[in-house]
């Protein structure tokens, strides 16, 4: 059996703060141009850059945690509260994984917990929506399988590495929860 194909417990995974000790886990995926392909960020190439992101956390995001697997950062998750008009109930969620994980159920087991995390944490969301590249067919397929409503395609809505790209928008609502099995017991906080 090749190291691609083996399958991952899921009750190994676990969510936790980062911190300047995940540096060298967290360059895996950042300096992968396979992972940052559909980022709006280019592959890091420095050490200083994975530290300066890590160091910027706080003021960037609502919630953050690295995807560990064994307490080893193999990704992240993160999710930023909407301001702004007609934005106030709304939360983004985003995240990316080394390579190496890809196909092996690791971020639809993430998103299902962090999706009921999300609605227990901020009682006032009413929305939690994620955003993926239309050409980001994996990452679409990840939102499926996690419960998320395919709303749509917003053509030319992000400016990406040069060039103008269509995003496809994707949503889950409170009241969807109650059609799904969303439990947090399967995954270590």
């Amino acid at each position: 059996m090749s190291e691609e194909s083996k399958s991952i417990d899921l009750t190994k995974i676990s969510l936790r703060e980062t911190d300047l000790s995940d540096v060298d886990d967290h360059m895996v995926w950042s300096s992968d141009a396979k992972v940052t392909e559909f980022c709006t960020w280019g592959p890091y190439t420095s050490k200083e850059e994975a530290i300066h992101y890590i160091n910027c956390i706080p003021d960037i995001f609502s919630w953050y945690r690295a995807i560990c697997l064994d307490n080893r950062a193999i990704g992240s998750v993160s999710v930023i509260l909407q301001t702004g008009r007609y934005r106030e109930k709304v939360a983004e969620v985003g995240y990316i994984l080394a390579s190496e994980y890809w196909g092996k159920g690791i971020v639809t087991h993430v998103l299902k917990q962090v999706v009921k995390i999300v609605f227990s944490m901020y009682p006032e969301v009413e929305r939690l929506e994620a955003l993926t590249d239309n050409q980001n067919l994996a990452s679409q397929r990840v939102l499926d399988k996690a419960g998320f409503q395919r709303e749509g395609v917003l053509r030319n809505y992000v400016y990406v590495k040069g060039k103008s790209r269509d995003a496809a928008i994707y949503s889950i609502l409170p009241t969807d929860l109650e059609n799904m099995s969303l439990s947090v017991e399967g995954l270590k906080l």
